[in-house]
């Protein structure tokens, strides 16, 4: 059994730790030879929890093994292991690096040029906009999207890379056979056609709530920086910061409201030093993998036709110019009667310049 077996099936024995592969490594000279020793020698093995020494003597046997392989056969997953040539080399930089990888759908080289989009679940209105904006125009250029397919930011990430022909990566604290959450059976499927689902957890390992801050690390990991779009200022998204900060990666925050909860996380990453961003040149100007490319170009800065509009309409579009906005604070905005405006925003949505979002929000056709 060579080496890249014996990853693959560590890696499904319950108590095995990327640590315990480390220890286990270089008590023996080479994990390949726990096949040969002694059942009684994996009892000295140092530094390992007795759980996992019992495991080993128990699961010892290729039965065992080729039946992990008929599992991922069966669900038609790949296995990438830090063996293979094809492994990320971002990840083998990282701490506590995964050894193996589980894949549905497919890791391509040209996803070395990627950035992760991340941020709280329950989102407003603008973040999930703002989300979708980044990801798509970044998407559009060529750069590989990467985030935890979760609800609110994470989702609207993949949806906006999808939305601009582009790649993406959704990094799961699950096994990749399971959908979590549920609601976004769709986007997993889709996100397989356009790139990869990716989890270090073998096949049916559920999303227990400790496995997510592990996951972030291989988000920061495979990318060459990390975007959050809201988060509050507690938040599960300031994990993936602590990683990427760790790995090196740069870091970008968008402002944010400052009475939303949602972005007291952003404007505090803001405040202490991370990238304010408020369009994708912000963040390929700062990383000279994506600004020394020479296939990615600069986007323009939003260009909205308004020669044929009227004056008013005109002041109502500079409004949204900032993202999603309720119809009555444009109202309060203008100084218009709340009638008057709802008679410009249904002209403007007939004219395909405007968008209207559940809620009254209202949002510009980009």
């Amino acid at each position: 059994m060579h080496k890249r077996n014996t990853l693959i099936w560590l890696n499904n024995i319950n108590g095995i730790t990327n640590k315990s592969i480390g220890n286990i490594e270089k008590y023996l000279g080479g994990i390949e030879k726990l096949w040969d020793i002694p059942l009684s020698e994996i009892d000295n093995i140092p530094n390992i929890s007795l759980k996992a020494k019992k495991n080993l003597k128990k699961y010892r046997n290729e039965d065992f093994f080729y039946n992990i392989l008929s599992k991922i056969e069966k669900n038609k997953v790949k296995i990438i292991t830090s063996c293979d040539a094809e492994y990320p080399s971002t990840l083998k930089n990282i701490y506590d690096f995964p050894r193996v990888l589980y894949v549905k759908g497919n890791i391509k080289k040209t996803d070395f040029l990627s950035v992760a989009i991340v941020g709280a679940r329950k989102a407003t209105y603008y973040g999930k906009w703002a989300s979708e904006k980044f990801a798509r125009e970044l998407a559009e250029k060529g750069i590989t999207i990467v985030s935890g397919m979760a609800i609110g930011i994470d989702t609207y990430a993949h949806k906006g890379a999808i939305a601009g022909n582009g790649r993406t990566l959704a990094v799961l604290g699950s096994g990749v056979d399971v959908i979590y959450p549920k609601k976004n059976r769709e986007l997993y499927n889709k996100i397989q056609e356009n790139g990869g689902i990716i989890s270090e957890y073998p096949l049916g390992t559920k999303p227990l709530h400790y496995n997510f801050p592990l996951r972030n690390r291989i988000i920061s990991g495979l990318s060459l920086g990390v975007m959050v779009v809201e988060a509050k200022e507690k938040s599960g998204s300031l994990i993936t910061v602590e990683h990427a900060l760790e790995q090196g990666k740069d870091v970008f925050a968008l402002p944010g409201n400052i009475n939303s909860i949602y972005s007291q996380g952003t404007n505090k990453l803001i405040k202490e030093g991370a990238k304010l961003v408020v369009n994708i040149n912000d963040i390929i100007e700062e990383i000279n993998e994506l600004k020394n490319n020479k296939e990615l170009y600069k986007i323009d800065t939003m260009n909205i036709s308004i020669e044929n509009l009227s004056d008013m309409e005109k002041v109502i579009v500079e409004n949204m110019k900032m993202g999603p906005i309720h119809a009555d604070v444009i109202a309060y905005n203008v100084n218009l009667p709340i009638s008057q405006v709802n008679g410009i925003l249904t002209v403007l949505e007939m004219k395909g310049i405007i968008k209207q979002m559940p809620g009254r929000i209202f949002v510009l056709n980009i």
